[in-house]
């Protein structure tokens, strides 16, 4: 349920070939029964490989190439423990000045916030990001460019100014995001390459429910996710009467992706002008198929591996319904230290490492 909650929120532009991310998100709730009170999660490429939460009391790869870290630092996975067991508490702390902060009691409130890096192997650019929120609202956001905070909300403004006032913050913020980001984030990538640098092939259908219907372009079976699809008329791309769904993950670790093409009502048009296009992120071939009537399959059961991927997704989607109506945007109220290698360069940027956030949000008055 958490992974497919990220993977919900998580974007990468799917035209970067050579684009990799690092990004972590962490949660912290109260009043939803069954459901752990803290929550840490870590991906690199938009593949979860590490992950703690409040009832294990654990940090564990999930990956098996994240097993790797520890010929680097032995103690990685017992330093991350130690630092998610202790954030469990300032999150605990930070959810009740909130509800000060908002003037409520009980009731169910998260807490979560995401934040990372995105580097271009080609180009050396570098960009980072960071999101706080409070029940599915906006809290504060990090303009990198101007080096300052944005408070969305009122209650976010005395946070605000106290971060934006604190230089020696900002500039530790600007070295995580620049350097040690993806630093670390390169590190993950070289021990996953085998398979996040993975490319797999694909199927690619011509759908059509009636003959009055949207024709519509399925892939599916492709990874990695940075993917483009589009539909073309005599060699130019259209949008008009164009509709792109979301790329959408599969069972077995690829993912899909349709877009629908509503042909004019004439019905001396030419199918054969218009033709799908499916472009993977690092693969120079792409794969196009002219619309041909013969190809279209119509009036029949659609495919297993279009069925069932969209099946569990909706599956899974009912069961988080409780936890994701309230959580919208990426949420929480982080504390003063965000960046995890003050004191020691050598630690994971794990958000789960830094100091209290209760000296980051003290409590109104």
């Amino acid at each position: 349920m958490i992974g497919l909650l990220l993977l919900l929120l998580s974007g990468v532009d799917p035209t970067a070939g050579v684009t990799h991310s690092l990004k972590y998100f962490y949660t912290g709730s109260s009043g939803i029964p069954n459901f752990p009170e803290f929550v840490v999660v870590g991906l690199v490429d938009d593949v979860q490989m590490f992950r703690y939460d409040s009832n294990t009391k654990k940090a564990e790869p999930k990956q098996d190439w994240m097993s790797r870290v520890t010929e680097d630092d032995p103690t990685y996975w017992m330093s991350e423990t130690g630092a998610c067991v202790g954030k469990q508490k300032s999150f605990r702390d930070s959810i009740e000045i909130a509800k000060q902060r908002f003037n409520q009691s009980g009731g169910v409130h998260i807490l979560q916030s995401m934040y990372g890096c995105e580097w271009d192997d080609e180009t050396g650019d570098v960009q980072g990001h960071y999101q706080d929120g409070y029940d599915g609202e906006e809290f504060l956001v990090l303009d990198q460019k101007m080096e300052s905070w944005i408070a969305p909300k009122q209650e976010a403004v005395i946070t605000r100014l106290k971060w934006d006032h604190d230089r020696y913050l900002m500039q530790m913020q600007k070295n995580y995001f620049t350097q040690i980001c993806p630093e670390w984030g390169k590190k993950y990538v070289n021990y996953g390459r085998s398979s996040l640098m993975r490319t797999e092939r694909l199927s690619v259908s011509l759908l059509q429910k009636t003959s009055s219907s949207p024709v519509s372009c399925h892939a599916t079976g492709f990874y990695p996710n940075r993917a483009e699809m589009f539909w073309r008329k005599d060699g130019e791309e259209i949008h008009e009467g164009v509709d792109k769904g979301e790329i959408l993950p599969n069972h077995d670790g690829t993912f899909q992706m349709t877009v629908h093409l509503r042909l004019p009502s004439d019905s001396s048009e030419d199918w054969t002008k218009y033709e799908c296009v499916f472009q993977l992120s690092g693969d120079n071939n792409d794969i196009v198929n002219e619309l041909d009537k013969g190809r279209v399959r119509s009036n029949g059961p659609k495919p297993n591996d279009m069925i069932i991927p969209i099946f569990v997704t909706l599956v899974a989607l009912a069961a988080a319904a409780v936890v994701v109506a309230v959580v919208v945007g990426v949420v929480l109220l982080y504390k003063k230290e965000i960046l995890p290698y003050k004191n020691n360069k050598n630690r994971s940027p794990s958000p789960d490492s830094q100091d209290s956030m209760k000296q980051m949000l003290p409590k109104t008055e």
